[in-house]
């Protein structure tokens, strides 16, 4: 298990819980919920049932919009699909926070590789929660919901990006801290790394089929920029930022 560096032209970020620590506001107001629940004689530990009833709901809530997508309902039941989209991707702004030292992991990778946004948030939502964090300049390519007919973890939303970056899949690497991410990425031909800052952990991550885990995004861009490491800087220009 390990990365082939070498291999790497562009970096792929999921958003939730790889970027931004929104995973664990969201278990934090399913567990006061339950907590509550617990007056009444709940006896579970709340914020252990909270995480798994969110882990629980990604991959049926990525197959309901999957096979709505692939019926051709997305437009018709748009309103109904926007908050699918939510449901999948989106915790309050207000109480969402930077993963620590993803910003400057961020500043750091984009001198060497460009870098892109890959989210089953809807477009809006992830253009909002980047610009409130005044992330998006560092991104190249923003893929969201709705970008590729299928979702995590079809291959499709990496097929995508790849596309658009003008890279083959077999040149990225998808960074991500869930099963689904590391499982789009492989299916796509990516290499992926797991981060252990989200909802996922060790042992999901490398059944998934990671090929190697960091604790958080700072310890990806020492691994891969480390002292030492020579690497010549892009010399892209990726032109405006996505809007």
């Amino acid at each position: 298990m390990g990365l082939d560096i070498a291999r790497i032209r562009a970096i792929c970020f999921d958003i939730d819980g790889t970027l931004i620590d929104t995973d664990d506001a969201y278990v934090e107001r399913l567990a006061g919920w339950f907590a509550r629940l617990g007056r009444l004689g709940f006896s579970t530990n709340p914020h252990s049932l909270a995480r798994r009833v969110v882990m629980a709901a990604e991959t049926p809530i990525n197959t309901l919009v999957t096979w709505m997508d692939w019926l051709h309902l997305d437009q018709i039941l748009g309103p109904g699909m926007d908050a699918l989209h939510r449901v999948r991707g989106v915790s309050p702004r207000a109480r969402a926070r930077l993963i620590p030292g993803a910003r400057s992991a961020l500043e750091r990778l984009a001198r060497y590789y460009p870098l892109a946004v890959v989210t089953a948030r809807e477009q809006s939502s992830a253009m909002d929660v980047l610009r409130s964090h005044a992330l998006l300049d560092h991104f190249a390519c923003i893929t969201t919901a709705r970008s590729a007919r299928r979702a995590k973890p079809h291959p499709g939303p990496i097929l995508w990006t790849a596309a658009q970056l003008g890279c083959p899949p077999h040149s990225l690497l998808m960074v991500g801290d869930t099963a689904m991410d590391i499982l789009s990425g492989r299916r796509a031909g990516a290499q992926t790394a797991g981060l252990l800052c989200g909802f996922g952990r060790k042992g999901e991550l490398l059944q998934a089929g990671a090929d190697m885990l960091f604790p958080e995004p700072s310890a990806l861009a020492e691994h891969l920029l480390g002292a030492g490491r020579s690497l010549p800087e892009t010399g892209l220009d990726p032109g405006p930022a996505p809007r």
